[in-house]
C-alpha cells in the first residue's frame, strides 16, 4: 500500500473504533463488536503478522469479556438491591427473549419489568421491588464504565499493533 493510502486506511479504522467506543453510551449498540470488526478489517487488509495475531487475540478476548460483563454486573447490582438469584435468572432470560422477539428495545424493557414483577410477587412490597430494579440500574451504569474501559484497552491494543507493524 502507498503511504497515503495506508495513512487514510488507519484513520478510517480509527474512526470506526471511535464510533464503536462512543456507541457504548447506547445500551443496544454493539460498540465492542464494532471495535472488534474494525481491528479485524485492519488485520485482513494489512495481513496478520505474529504480533498482529497476538494483539488481535487479546482484542478478541477483551471483546468477549466485555460482552459478558454487562450481564454479570447488572445481576450483581440487582442482587445487592435485594433481588434473588432466581429473579435475576428470569430477568436475564426475559431480556434475552425480549431482545430476540422485540428488537431493539425489548430486552431493555423486559429485564427490569421481570425483576420488578418477580420481586413484587416474592416480597409483596413495591419499595423492595423498586430497590431491586434500582440495583439493576446501578449495575447497568457500572457496566458502561467497565465496557468503556475495555473498549479503550481494545483501541490501545490496536494502536500498538499499528505501531509494531
Amino acid at each position: 500500500m502507498s503511504v497515503w493510502f495506508n495513512t487514510a486506511f488507519i484513520w478510517i479504522i480509527q474512526i470506526v473504533i471511535l464510533i464503536g467506543l462512543l456507541g457504548l453510551i447506547i445500551p443496544i449498540f454493539p460498540g465492542l463488536v464494532v471495535i472488534w470488526l474494525g481491528t479485524l478489517s485492519y488485520g485482513i487488509a494489512t495481513g496478520f503478522s505474529a504480533n498482529g495475531w497476538i494483539l488481535f487475540g487479546l482484542i478478541s478476548l477483551l471483546m468477549l469479556l466485555g460482552s459478558v460483563v454487562d450481564n454479570i454486573l447488572m445481576g450483581v447490582g440487582a442482587h445487592k438491591g435485594g433481588a434473588s438469584w432466581l429473579t435475576i435468572l428470569i430477568a436475564l432470560l426475559s431480556g434475552l427473549l425480549g431482545t430476540i422477539f422485540f428488537p431493539p428495545f425489548g430486552g431493555l424493557i423486559a429485564a427490569p419489568l421481570a425483576i420488578f414483577g418477580m420481586e413484587y410477587l416474592r416480597q409483596r412490597e413495591w419499595k423492595k421491588a423498586g430497590k431491586a430494579v434500582g440495583g439493576l440500574a446501578i449495575g447497568w451504569g457500572m457496566t458502561f464504565l467497565v465496557r468503556f474501559g475495555i473498549g479503550v484497552l481494545m483501541m490501545i491494543c490496536w494502536w500498538v499493533w499499528v505501531w509494531v507493524s
